[in-house]
């Protein structure tokens, strides 16, 4: 392992042991470098501040790790490693979900969710005209849901199993492509605007 990627780990590490004592805005960058034995200057050697971290912990353990290949069967297994994550590192997620660093996990899953979708409906328009204004809607619609169950979660105490909470938006993505389905196929009676490349 990279010393850079050694040094990163290092510094998340610290910053997760100082959120179980104290929000996260009240955390500075030196308590962080602090922490594991570094001066600021170490710190901003490889991260411009705290976000900057926060968003390296996101990608790193969450977004790289599960969006490799991603494909609608095994999406739901992936939301549940996703999930099981945020379980385990429960206090970091809360702790960074509840600031403003955590615009950058819901960003992600939400433009992540909704790539999703409209490559679901797409796969299943073959042969069908679809207009495009109304697929898009219908799967911000469906996104904006499970983004919200799953912050909602986190926020609220993760209580549910990462796995019961991953079943329950495995069947709302199939509740929406069937939903879409059923909805908007046309059949190509009057000029539609087709989906992009």
């Amino acid at each position: 392992m990279p010393e850079s990627t050694i040094t990163k780990k290092a510094l998340a590490e610290s910053l997760k042991i100082l959120l179980k004592n104290q929000g996260f805005d009240k955390i500075t960058v030196a308590d962080i470098a602090s922490g594991c034995g570094m001066n600021r200057q170490s710190f901003y050697y490889h991260f411009l501040d705290k976000y900057d971290l926060v968003n390296w912990v996101y990608s790193t353990e969450i977004i790289s790790a599960n969006t490799t290949e991603l494909t609608f069967e095994n999406w739901g297994d992936r939301m549940a490693d996703i999930l099981s994550i945020m379980k385990r590192e429960q206090v970091f997620f809360q702790a960074t979900l509840r600031s403003s660093a955590g615009n950058t996990f819901h960003q992600y899953l939400f433009r992540t969710t909704r790539g999703l979708l409209i490559d679901i409906i797409r796969k299943l328009v073959d042969g069908h005209e679809i207009n495009y204004d109304n697929l898009s809607f219908i799967a911000e619609f469906y996104t904006f849901g499970i983004v919200g169950i799953v912050t909602q979660w986190a926020k609220n105490g993760m209580h549910e199993s990462p796995e019961q909470l991953a079943e329950h938006l495995r069947s709302l993505v199939n509740d929406s492509k069937q939903f879409a389905v059923s909805r908007y196929f046309q059949e190509a009676s009057e000029p539609s605007p087709t989906l992009p490349e």
